[in-house]
């Protein structure tokens, strides 16, 4: 059984896949570029964090999330498009600063997506309906998606003193990995939209 906020974000599948698409595209960047410079590694991630912010953002209005859950998103697009236009006018931005601006940004879009995840169950039962099992495929999704956000941040908060190098493919292989969670998402959610247009068994009154 879907609810109806389910059945409004399969409307909006290609959302998560733009999303996703931006970050691989970023990711594969990095990896088959590591000799970038920096000012190169500042431009491409702040397209990335506005192009997500913005599609971010869509998605907020357009309901792909529960109402209580939405005020999260916009949040966190709002601070994606933020962060990408302070990456693009910080003149004199260091490695280690730009290190410093991508880990917030992941922590921060990770634990939006977790509190997405838990607020579409509503209510006090959140925490305990994932633990009965009760949770949907795409509650554990965003859940997964959120947690690996917020993994990728922390590390770079601990590991500030990594080299350009090593940054650009650690960037590259969050990005690549984060993105295609997104565009498994994206499938995930066309999917319950083409079930339900297709004809399952009707909701119970």
């Amino acid at each position: 059984m879907h609810d109806l906020t389910e059945e409004t974000a399969a409307h909006h599948w290609w959302i998560y896949a733009l999303r996703g698409a931006a970050a691989v595209l970023f990711g594969v960047l990095a990896l088959i570029w590591p000799a970038m410079t920096l000012l190169t590694l500042v431009v491409l991630f702040g397209a990335f964090a506005i192009v997500s912010g913005v599609f971010t953002l869509i998605g907020a209005f357009r309901g792909t999330h529960p109402r209580d859950a939405r005020i999260w998103m916009v949040v966190s697009g709002v601070l994606g498009v933020v962060l990408g236009l302070v990456a693009w006018i910080w003149p004199g931005i260091t490695t280690f600063a730009l290190l410093m601006l991508i880990a917030a940004y992941a922590v921060v879009i990770g634990a939006v997506e977790i509190v997405a995840a838990l607020l579409r169950r509503g209510g006090g039962e959140v925490l305990a309906s994932f633990r009965r099992g009760e949770a949907g495929e795409l509650d554990w999704m965003h859940l997964v998606n959120g947690v690996l956000a917020v993994i990728f941040g922390v590390l770079l908060f601990l590991w500030p003193a990594t080299g350009a190098l090593a940054l650009t493919w650690l960037i590259g292989v969050f990005a690549v990995v984060y993105g295609i969670s997104l565009l498994v998402l994206s499938v995930r959610v066309r999917g319950v939209g083409h079930r339900d247009t297709h004809g399952t068994a009707p909701h119970p009154a």
